[in-house]
């Protein structure tokens, strides 16, 4: 069963564009006498983590192990950025500091936290050669440490062609996945990495194609997979949320931010989480649901700020399993296994045509026994065949969205056959499950999971309780 309390702790490496935000917080009340200008009055002032560096700050509130690859200059900001990196435990053996300045964004905020006013201090002249081997010399002796790369390029001078290329090419030799937030309209700098996530803007000019539909999203985004050679594009919508290219039919994704305050940094929560899901092994669907829920709280916060576990369990319920769909698709289910080849899969199978209590307790018993709960479920056409001319009394669909209700159902899969042979064939799970009216002998599907190494159980029924006791009732009324 997928929950958001399930994430493990990982080892992740942040390479990129570090910056520090700045907020200066004052009221404005007058026009200056010396010019036709508003006179900023300063009250407050705070300091943030900012670009790859709040990326990383992301990754440490959803729980993760971090390091960060980048390079500071040698000044005060500089230093207050290595503070900052310390008081979040973030590792920062892999810094560079070095004669340029720190890339500082300061934001003015007057009133009702409404920005007025942002000012950049920054030098983006691309690090020597020099410097990037020496900080892949040192990644060499690190690489094996980590479960995962994020490439967070904000186009500051850190990730030249030379090391972004330098990273990727080492990832691959140790077998490590390497996720790029993209800058870049150079796309020759990304080739190969696993996932690339540009915006709408990003992707017209890293394919010079419209974007300003759906479908042309769809063939822009699907355009540079193949350029760069990665398994997945997913493209950020602003508003109307991002779609996924990449393995399957494409994957849209609504945004769920009720309130959008600041879109500061919203880029940043996205990378991140998607980070922590595909290091965690998660299918990459339910990935892109819960970064794009995270960034939908992220966007309800005033500038650059990370989102944390806590904040989405307790916006979803402890143990709500992030998901927008929850029904498998045919590309789905023959990529399953592939995609959940370290998580132990239970697997069921049922018409589920009038849910009770039975059903309910049944399910979440299943559901223990694994990391995974699949249900099979049979058609209406499988339904008819097996019930008589009156059954089902619920359609395929609406059963589906009521097994899907339940939060430890991970996945459902229909199937028009009589049996889940061929499914099941397919899910290939560990641990096969039926109800307490089967002997093991009887259930379907018995050969295949033992043949892998997997068990049969047989689960109590609830006394009593039975779909057909419940319609014999309805009919002596």
């Amino acid at each position: 069963m997928m929950n958001v309390n399930q994430l493990k702790t990982k080892s992740i490496l942040v390479a990129g564009d570090v910056m520090l935000d700045n907020y200066f917080l004052g009221d404005i009340k007058r026009i200056s006498p010396e010019a036709p200008v508003p006179v900023f009055l300063k009250k407050g002032e705070r300091s943030t983590l900012g670009g790859a560096a709040n990326v990383a700050a992301n990754l440490i509130a959803a729980g993760q192990k971090v390091s960060v690859l980048s390079m500071v200059g040698n000044d005060e900001k500089g230093q207050e950025l290595l503070a900052l990196f310390r008081n979040k435990d973030i590792n920062t053996e892999l810094i560079f500091s070095d004669n340029r300045r720190t890339t500082v964004k300061t934001r003015f905020l007057a009133g009702n936290n409404q920005q007025v006013l942002r000012l950049d201090v920054e030098e983006t002249e691309s690090i020597s050669d020099r410097i990037c081997d020496i900080l892949l010399d040192k990644l060499e002796t690190l690489i094996d440490t980590f479960d995962l790369i994020l490439l967070s390029d904000y186009l500051k001078g850190f990730l030249t062609p030379r090391m972004t290329q330098g990273i990727i090419r080492m990832a691959q030799k140790h077998s490590i996945p390497v996720i790029v937030d993209v800058k870049d309209p150079d796309f020759h700098k990304y080739k190969d990495a696993l996932l690339l996530k540009p915006n709408r803007n990003e992707l017209h000019a890293l394919t010079g194609m419209p974007v300003d539909t759906d479908q042309e999203v769809l063939e822009a985004s699907e355009q540079l997979r193949k350029h760069c050679g990665c398994s997945f594009v997913l493209t950020t919508l602003g508003a109307k949320g991002m779609v996924l290219v990449g393995d399957g039919a494409p994957y849209f994704v609504r945004s769920v931010g009720k309130e959008v305050f600041d879109v500061s940094g919203a880029g940043d929560t996205t990378i991140a989480y998607v980070a922590v899901c595909m290091a965690n092994q998660w299918p990459i669907k339910e990935a892109v649901d819960l970064s794009n829920f995270a960034a939908g709280i992220q966007v309800g916060k005033l500038g650059t700020s990370s989102v944390t576990l806590d904040e989405i369990l307790c916006t979803l319920g402890k143990d709500v399993r992030v998901s927008s769909e929850k029904i498998l698709s045919a590309d789905d289910i023959a990529i399953f296994r592939k995609t959940h080849k370290d998580q132990r899969i239970v697997f069921t199978n049922g018409c589920f045509d009038i849910l009770h209590i039975g059903h309910k307790r049944y399910l979440q018993q299943a559901a223990e026994l694994g990391d995974i709960l699949v249900i099979g479920l049979n058609s209406d056409n499988s339904v008819h065949r097996l019930k008589g001319q009156n059954r089902p009394i619920n359609k395929e669909q609406e059963r589906a969205e009521l097994l899907s209700a339940f939060s430890f159902v991970d996945h459902i899969a229909l199937f028009d056959e009589d049996t889940p042979y061929n499914l099941i064939k397919q899910i290939q799970p560990d641990i096969l499950v039926k109800g307490g009216d089967y002997t093991p002998d009887q259930v379907v599907g018995k050969d295949i999971v033992e043949a892998n190494g997997g068990k049969v159980m047989i689960l109590p029924f609830v006394e009593g309780k039975s779909s057909t006791n419940i319609l014999k009732a309805l009919s002596n009324q």
